[in-house]
Order: C-alpha cells, then sequence, then structure tokens
C-alpha cells in the first residue's frame, strides 16, 4: 500500500507547506499560468504576468486544502501544490485584467520564450482563439496530464461558470500535448532584446533633472532650524565611542590559535581558529564589520527566526575569510552569532549578509558553518576537530557515504537537498566524523546545519548508524518543510508499529520533532508509512507543543486508510505509555493499549483522546 492511499482525517495547508510546492514546481505553473493568459498582451508582458501570477499565489497563512480527489493531489504534488495551482488558475482567468500585478519587473529589455516549429506557432494561434476556460482545460489535459473528471473539477473550484462549455471548445483542439513541453511555451527560458532606445535615453533626461531638484529640495528642509529637525540623543553614522571604533578595527578582531580547541574546556565556535587565504585582507575584514554595524540598502540581508541583525558589542572573533567559487566570503563569530559576508571577487554590489543564532552550541552543534551555495551545490567550513566528511543519501540507507575532500577546513562542493522538479528521490547530509563519533547534519537554507538524531527522546542517538538510518530513509523528504525556520536539530522516533487490517502487514509510526535555536517554534509531525511505500505520509502537526520531546515523551495520531479492497479505516497509535484509545466525532470507536482500528468513511473527521498509564489524558495531533 502506497503512501497516496492515506489521507489524514484533516487536512489544510499552510503557507510553508505552500511555498515549499511552489519552488519545487515553480518552472510547471508558470508554464500552467502562461499557456492559460490571453496571448494578445504580447509575449513579452504575458512571461511577466505568469511569473507574477505564480509569485503572489501563497496564501496568507493555515487554509483548507482544496476538494480535489486525492489520487490527483498526491500525482501532482500534495495539497500544497494543488493549492497554489487553483490560486494561479483562479488569477490567470480573472476577467479584465490588463496590467501585470507587482513584481516581477524588467527594464530595459524585453523577454520572450524562444521560437518554436511551425506546429508550435499553429498551436499557440489555435490557443489565441480559445475562451480562457478552454485553454485551461486543455493545459490541464495534456501539461497536468488530468483526466476529465479532474479537469472539471479544478476548473469549478478555479470559478469557470460553464466547465462544460469549456471541455467542449477545448476538445476541437487537436491532440499535440507534446507540443505544450516545448521552448516556445517556457517562460522560464527566455531570449533578451533591448526596449526603444531613443525613447529610453529622453526618459533618463527627464529623471536626472527630477533627482537634482529633489536633492535641492532635500537640502534645504535639512537646514538647522527647518526641514525634519536635529536627531535628539541618537548618534550621528559611525558614532565616535570606543566599543563602535572597537567593533569596527579589523586589528581588534579575535583570532583564536589553531590549537586551543585541544586543551579548552569547551568545544563549541569560541575555539575555532581563523582560516582561509584572506585573513590579513584588511581592507575586505573593514568591509565586512562596516557592512555589518551598518549594512546599505543595496545589501541583503537575512537571519534565522529569532535572531538579532545588530552590530556587534565589540570585536568579534574571526573565524573565515577567504574566497570561495566566485565570492570573498567572512565569517565572524560574537558569542551569539555567526555573521557571513559574502561580496562578489569583482566589487561590493550585489554583497549578502546573513545571520544565525547559535548560543548554546556545543560539540555536536558547531560541527560545520555553510560557506557558499551555488548552482545547487553547498561548501561547509568544518570545525578543527572533524577529521572525515562524506556525502550520504538519507533516502538510501543501505548506500555508503562518498569521502568529501577537505582544503584548510573547506569541504568540496557538497550537493545541496535543493527542491528540484518533479518527485523527491534523494536527500543529501553531511557526514562529519571527530573523535568521539560520527554524526549527521543537513542544510535546511540557513548558515548552520541542522543535527539528525533518532530515538526514544531522552535516549536519542546520532542518525548515522543503521538501525537509525533506516529509520529516517522514509521520512527524509519531509525535511523540506523546516526550511529557514532557525532548526537547530531533528529527531526521528518511531513510537509504534501497527497491524493493517486485511492482512495489509505492519505500518510504522514515527515523529519527528525539530528543536530551535531559539527554543520555542518547535515543529512535530506525525507520519505514517505503509509496507512497500517510499515515503512516509503526515498524518498529523502541531507547533509550540510538547509531544515527542524529551518533557512529554508522548504522543497520539491518527489516520485514514483504505485496504486493497476498498475498505477505509481509522487507524490510530499512541506512544508505548499509552493505556487506551477512544475516537469520537465522525467514528466511533475504542481500544485498551497503544493501537486502534475502526472501520470508517472516506472523508470523515475524528477527534481522538488516550488515557496513559499515570491516568493522565492525551490528545491526538490534528
Amino acid at each position: 500500500m502506497q503512501s497516496q492511499d492515506v489521507v489524514p482525517p484533516s487536512s489544510a495547508v499552510d503557507v510553508e507547506q505552500a511555498e515549499a510546492a511552489l519552488v519545487e514546481h515553480y518552472p510547471r505553473l508558470v508554464r500552467l499560468a502562461y499557456l492559460v493568459l490571453p496571448p494578445g498582451r504580447g509575449r513579452s508582458r504575458r512571461v511577466l504576468t505568469a511569473h507574477a501570477l505564480v509569485q503572489r499565489a501563497l496564501p496568507r497563512g493555515r487554509v483548507p486544502a482544496p476538494l480535489i480527489p486525492a489520487q490527483s493531489a498526491v500525482r501532482d504534488g500534495g495539497p500544497g501544490y494543488t493549492l497554489v495551482r487553483l490560486q494561479v488558475l483562479r488569477a490567470a482567468l480573472r476577467p479584465g485584467r490588463r496590467l501585470p500585478p507587482p513584481l516581477p519587473q524588467v527594464w530595459g529589455l524585453k523577454l520572450f520564450p524562444r521560437s518554436g516549429g511551425a506546429d508550435e506557432l499553429a498551436l499557440d494561434q489555435r490557443l489565441s482563439a480559445l475562451t480562457g476556460p478552454a485553454r485551461a482545460a486543455h493545459a490541464l489535459r495534456g501539461l497536468e496530464r488530468l483526466p476529465d473528471g479532474d479537469v472539471r473539477e479544478v476548473l469549478t473550484a478555479a470559478g469557470v461558470a460553464d466547465v462544460d462549455a469549456a471541455l467542449a471548445e477545448a476538445d476541437r483542439l487537436p491532440d499535440p500535448y507534446r507540443l505544450l513541453d516545448s521552448p516556445e511555451f517556457d517562460p522560464c527560458s527566455l531570449q533578451a532584446r533591448p526596449t526603444d532606445l531613443l525613447r529610453r535615453r529622453r526618459h533618463l533626461k527627464a529623471a536626472l533633472v527630477g533627482a537634482a531638484a529633489l536633492t535641492v529640495c532635500g537640502a534645504l528642509l535639512a537646514l538647522p532650524g527647518d526641514g525634519w529637525g536635529p536627531d535628539g540623543a541618537a548618534a550621528p553614522p559611525y558614532a565616535r565611542n570606543p566599543a563602535a571604533q572597537a567593533a569596527l578595527d579589523p586589528g581588534k578582531l579575535t583570532r583564536v590559535s589553531p590549537t586551543a580547541w585541544k586543551t579548552s574546556a569547551r568545544t563549541d565556535f569560541s575555539v575555532w581558529p581563523a582560516r582561509g587565504d584572506r585573513t590579513g585582507d584588511r581592507a575586505l575584514l573593514r568591509r565586512a564589520l562596516a557592512v555589518w554595524a551598518r549594512p546599505g540598502n543595496g545589501v541583503r540581508v537575512s537571519a534565522t527566526p529569532g535572531t538579532a541583525r545588530g552590530g556587534p558589542a565589540g570585536p568579534p572573533q574571526l573565524l573565515y575569510a577567504g574566497t570561495v567559487d566566485t565570492a570573498h566570503v567572512v565569517v565572524l563569530y560574537d558569542g551569539l552569532r555567526i555573521a557571513r559576508y559574502a561580496e562578489p571577487r569583482g566589487g561590493t554590489r550585489g554583497a549578502a549578509l546573513d545571520f544565525a543564532r547559535v548560543d548554546g552550541a556545543g560539540r555536536a552543534g558547531s560541527g560545520a558553518v555553510v560557506l557558499s551555495r551555488a548552482d545547487g551545490n553547498v561548501r561547509y567550513l568544518l570545525a578543527p576537530w572533524v577529521r572525515e566528511a562524506g556525502e550520504r543519501d538519507l533516502r538510501e540507507p543501505g548506500s555508503g557515504a562518498m569521502a568529501l575532500p577537505l582544503t584548510d577546513g573547506v569541504t568540496s562542493p557538497l550537493a545541496g537537498p535543493a527542491p528540484k522538479p518533479g518527485p523527491c528521490t534523494s536527500w543529501n547530509v553531511l557526514e562529519l566524523t571527530d573523535g568521539t563519533g560520527t554524526r549527521l547534519v543537513t542544510d535546511l537554507g540557513e548558515l548552520v546545519p541542522a543535527r539528525l538524531t533518532a530515538g526514544r527522546p531522552g535516549g536519542t542517538r546520532e542518525a548515522s548508524g543503521a538501525k537509525a538510518l533506516r529509520t529516517w530513509a522514509p521520512y527524509a523528504c519531509s525535511l523540506s518543510a523546516l526550511r529557514s525556520a532557525g532548526v537547530r536539530s531533528v529527531n526521528a522516533w518511531e513510537f509504534a508499529g501497527q497491524p493493517l487490517p486485511e492482512g495489509g502487514g505492519e505500518a510504522a509510526w514515527v515523529c519527528t520533532r525539530a528543536e530551535t535555536w531559539r527554543g520555542g517554534g518547535a515543529r512535530v509531525l506525525a507520519q505514517f508509512h505503509t509496507p512497500g511505500g517510499r515515503f512516509g505520509a503526515v498524518a498529523a502537526k502541531a507547533q509550540d507543543v510538547p509531544a515527542c520531546g524529551e518533557r512529554e515523551p508522548r504522543v497520539l495520531a491518527g489516520v485514514l486508510w483504505k485496504s486493497e479492497n476498498g475498505h477505509w479505516y481509522l487507524l490510530a497509535a499512541g506512544s508505548p505509555d499509552t493505556r487506551s484509545i477512544r475516537a469520537a466525532g465522525g467514528v466511533e470507536g475504542s481500544a485498551k493499549g497503544p493501537l486502534l482500528t475502526v472501520r470508517a468513511r472516506n472523508g470523515v473527521q475524528a477527534d481522538l483522546t488516550g488515557t496513559r498509564e499515570n491516568g493522565r489524558t492525551i490528545t491526538g495531533l490534528r
């Protein structure tokens, strides 16, 4: 039985899930929007509008999943993708749209897809003669490979009034669905040409005159006694006080001996030595410190949730300064945060500043820092106590780790677990070996990778062992939901095994809990894995709850499961100390012990409660 036969008792899509689906299937969604939009607006504007519609398709919060058949939702990429696709269709079909939504905008260039052959041109002309709903029906049939029943439901949900007419109109087209995948209809693979150069020159002159006038007015308004007035007690830029000056002085940076970690009572970022081929480049270090203190408008600044972005209180510690790929990179540490400054080799335009909170990091949490990401690959700077590094696919527990060469503590490029079009088939992690053992960490889009563990809360172990690798394999791809959340570590706990009705074998229940650097915001997923299934299915999720954690090593969750004979069951499981389980609402039933199996109907919702051995009540995750 595969995971697509499993549907949570109640489902909703949050913004993180929708964002993950949008990023993973972005080219596919933009192509769909491009095909549905009216061709008469011109290819360049149609391209920008398609990108804008997809980029603005995220919901503002947690919303109910669209009522689309479960099998279709899974085939299309899950409820997150189904929701985003529906938002894109609604926007593309909106009547009276004349201008593209804000962003993206391209000045001075016209962008349009590469030209196809005569067949593609003929198809584009025939599509232009159809109504928007008919174009949508044709795209859903050919690009999304949906049967007419599913197409009907998607168009109805998108607000099409006469679905039958749209399908009948689309039927008049021949069946060249293979052409929909051609470069003619790919708004992500573009050609560029300049706009009207003479008109741009006239507009530029007018803009310069306006800017000069605005500068004069601003100077007059800022005169003493008028304009915006004095700044009161606020210090001027780059205040002349000892702490601010020391924090900006590259000569006062803290530098640690390469052997300090061997004798120090602490084993964390504070004993990392300064490495890299530009540790003596005072100009580069000065720029990094100045940007940290006062980042300009052109600097891209990011920070993990709960991380302060202000300048250092005093001289920080230098961990790295060197050239990585096509950039100069400086990594600094102030006792609470890691700051990474990066600028292109050719200048400072396009500089970036990233922060990560790392207070309380021990040996296990301070083993690596991301130096760069380029072309889907990641380079790490490793702790001085790391002896070996390797690359391992978490989806393949039986495969070995591939060794990664190290140069002055920097790894060779490692293929990151970045979202790719299509299903998740691999999840690469970094394997680190030192004098105390072997650990696995994974890149979740932040400066410091998250540590992976397995086992019962309070007795977890590193995820590098054979048993832990087998536990993690079906659930590796669920880590994508934790990107950019400030995650410190993720634990996988197989808390129950449940025999399936009608001889379906035994399913596994696993709870994954992600702890954050800031303490709050922990995320919990209860997942269900059927025999022979490649992936686990998320049965329930929660945030800021103690379940599956060291403080509360308990959990209760349920799922609707369909047997090969087509019968639906409510299956529920609790942690080993669960004495009984009761289901109420759409399904009524109870059982002694930590497992419950009850016949049910597809789509019903159930409220689960359990009683623990100590007499306390536990409520099922939703």
